[in-house]
């Protein structure tokens, strides 16, 4: 489908193809769209045989990577920061650009949005590199903002956002890095977030 959500939600029920194995199987693997019809996954297994569906090229995913190390990444995840709420005992999430734009009064939203979307990206980033052996660079891109709603019949539809990050970062520890690497990055990973492509920078 060509809408955000709708496409977002057919391409889960894809790619989960390749991957579920019976009804108790959890997810245990990362994915993003990179085109229309082409994905990249990153599983602990390999994926089912569907080459009447897909045509299938597995490689193994094993980087060797030291303090230090700079790599150039590309990150298509749905940022979140946690609030507490009076009277519940478990946070709720929200979107890191909804909940910076949410104290600027409404007349004053759109002149200051792209401002807030790459100052929040970059906050949530950063903070994800504190805690997980990264040090992204001040310079990195943040762009591509929207919020995605899949359609859940019967029930309230799923939202989330979304932001693409591109841009150098460096490795300060690596074993956190590799671990999250492997578990990726925000929420809504079921639905194409969270899995971080890494290079060599030149």
């Amino acid at each position: 489908p060509d809408a955000a959500g709708a496409r977002a939600d057919a391409a889960h029920r894809l790619v989960w193809a390749l991957f579920s194995d019976g009804p108790d199987r959890r997810r245990d693997f990362l994915w993003r769209e990179e085109g229309p019809g082409r994905f990249m996954a990153l599983s602990t297994r390999p994926p089912n045989p569907l080459h009447d569906i897909f045509d299938l090229d597995s490689q193994p995913f094993e980087p060797r990577l030291a303090a230090g190390d700079r790599l150039g990444f590309a990150l298509r995840a749905n940022p979140v920061v946690a609030r507490k709420v009076e009277g519940r005992a478990r946070s709720t999430h929200h979107d890191v650009v909804m909940n910076a734009l949410h104290p600027i009064p409404g007349a004053d939203r759109a002149e200051l949005r792209l401002e807030k979307v790459v100052e929040a990206g970059r906050a949530w980033l950063a903070r994800q590199g504190a805690l997980h052996g990264f040090a992204p660079d001040p310079s990195v891109a943040v762009d591509g903002y929207e919020t995605i709603r899949i359609p859940r019949p019967g029930k309230a539809h799923l939202r989330f956002g979304r932001l693409d990050f591109e841009g150098v970062l460096t490795v300060t520890d690596p074993a956190p890095f590799l671990a999250r690497l492997a578990s990726g990055f925000g929420r809504a990973r079921a639905f194409g977030c969270g899995l971080m492509l890494i290079r060599r920078a030149r």
